[in-house]
């Protein structure tokens, strides 16, 4: 006769993966695994007080949201994105933006805009401090609200992908002098263009605001490649 697995067990194995993946997670889009990284099973369920079971459907879960590939025979790493891809997610990210901006001018609530003005308000902040790495996840945080205020599952999903695969190119545009007070003016034009119901000004400013950072990556790239 088969041996089962109790359902507590798999509750706990399931709950052990997630956490895993999580964890994985933030150490690839936080940079403290570099992409092109071969990722290490055994070393990563001892640092994480798991069995090797977990960290396995960690790595499935992470391809599936583009992060990291399996090669047959090799095993696994931190997928690298090229200067082309990351164009390519620009792009798509254009469209998503400003269908992102028009929705809000129409459907914003008080409590919403309270909390998107507190947002760019620490942004401010940290911009003052120049703390570029703070700056830098509360803007990643402040458009993932954004998207989460539509209310639109399907396109916080595509969004959340896209915007993790678009990290994976890591070229700090924001560390470019004179950036961040750009940036902050930027975020504030968007909240008071959704404030005002403009959904046309709205769509176009987040839409243009897609395309300012675009044009800043290659800026980046291009002083990279000088250096080199």
């Amino acid at each position: 006769m088969q041996k089962t697995t109790k359902p507590t067990a798999l509750i706990q194995q399931a709950s052990l993966s997630t956490l895993a993946q999580i964890e994985i997670e933030r150490m690839i889009l936080a940079g403290e695994i570099s992409a092109g990284t071969k990722l290490n099973e055994a070393s990563l369920a001892e640092m994480l007080g798991v069995s090797r079971g977990p960290v396995r459907e960690a790595f499935r879960s992470l391809e599936e949201t583009g992060l990291v590939r399996q090669e047959k025979n090799c095993g696994v790493y931190v997928r690298q994105i090229s200067i082309e891809e990351a164009d390519d997610i620009y792009e798509i990210r254009e469209a998503l933006d400003e269908l992102v901006g028009r929705k809000l001018a129409k459907t914003i609530t008080a409590v919403q805009l309270k909390e998107l003005r507190s947002m760019v308000d620490k942004m401010e902040k940290l911009a003052e401090k120049k703390n570029v790495s703070s700056y830098s996840l509360l803007n990643l945080e402040f458009h993932d609200v954004l998207v989460k205020m539509t209310g639109n599952e399907k396109l916080l999903t595509t969004y959340r992908r896209l915007v993790k695969e678009l990290n994976l190119y890591r070229r700090n545009s924001l560390e470019q002098q004179g950036t961040l007070p750009i940036s902050i003016h930027e975020h504030r034009e968007i909240v008071e263009l959704i404030a005002a119901g403009n959904a046309d000004a709205a769509g176009n400013m987040m839409r243009q605001h897609v395309i300012d950072s675009r044009q800043r990556m290659h800026k980046s790239h291009q002083a990279i490649n000088v250096v080199n």
